[in-house]
């Protein structure tokens, strides 16, 4: 009678298990078929950025080819295409190009707004940074020294990429300003800044020298010049470091990276 019921009970409980199994079988297929979904979607995604990458590397090394051929229309085309990629990295250092061929042509207002374009579009505070120093420096000898001040002192925060440059600009157009006190303590603080690069601290040092001996009026020419030299390349995320011989912030942007 014990086997009987326990017979009874067993079938009971298999019974059970192929209800619930039956009931549950329909979320545990679409539980399933939505992470198959979520799967294929993030690949999928990850795959469009990459090839958009790839063809924005390609068409921004074209770009760069056309443009030291002297080919300015054909560049400028490519960099407009590569400028509307989805691929942050590249849009940045393309709008940056196009902001460089408007400073070329004398027209500084034009690459500022392009400048900005690209600080709002870049990845990352290594390029961002490099064009917003570019965009000050297009309008440092017709901007206000408020809108000046506006646009370098952000950029001279503690762990900013480019603060001595931002400060070494600020500087310059404190000078310009008529605020040599203001300059001088700029370039006393960029004269010990362990951070700075040497020559800057050398030619703060060396603009020092000229306010005390009442010389400041030949800082200007000298701490302009110096103020727009490039600063370091950065690296386009996930690809190589880009050329350390790069060219000025009112000339070209730097140089197409080996890869994507």
């Amino acid at each position: 009678m014990t086997d009987l019921f326990d017979e009874v009970e067993e079938q009971l409980r298999s019974d059970r298990y192929r209800t619930l199994a039956r009931k549950s079988l329909p979320w545990l297929l679409a539980l399933l078929a939505a992470g198959l979904v979520v799967f294929l979607a993030v690949w999928g995604w990850q795959r469009y950025r990459e090839e958009a990458s790839n063809k924005a590397s390609e068409q921004y090394a074209s770009a760069l080819e056309a443009l030291s051929q002297g080919q300015a229309a054909q560049g400028s085309h490519l960099l407009e295409d590569v400028a509307k990629s989805p691929s942050k990295a590249y849009k940045t250092l393309a709008l940056m190009q196009l902001a460089g061929l408007q400073m070329q042509a004398g027209k500084a207002k034009a690459a500022a707004a392009l400048f900005d374009q690209a600080a709002a579009a870049a990845p990352d505070a290594i390029l961002g940074d490099l064009a917003r120093l570019k965009s000050a420096f297009a309008v440092l000898d017709t901007a206000s020294y408020q809108d000046t001040e506006a646009r370098l002192t952000p950029l001279m925060k503690d762990g900013q990429p480019y603060r001595a440059q931002a400060r070494e600009a600020l500087a310059f157009a404190k000078l310009t300003a008529g605020n040599t006190a203001g300059a001088r303590r700029d370039f006393v603080i960029l004269s010990t800044s362990l951070d700075a690069p040497e020559p800057a601290r050398e030619r703060a040092k060396a603009a020092i020298e000229l306010i005390d001996t009442g010389s400041a009026k030949a800082v200007g020419p000298a701490a302009r010049a110096a103020a727009t030299l490039p600063p370091p390349m950065p690296m386009v995320p996930g690809g190589p470091t880009m050329s350390q011989g790069g060219p000025s912030p009112s000339d070209g942007q730097p140089q197409a990276p080996g890869q994507p």
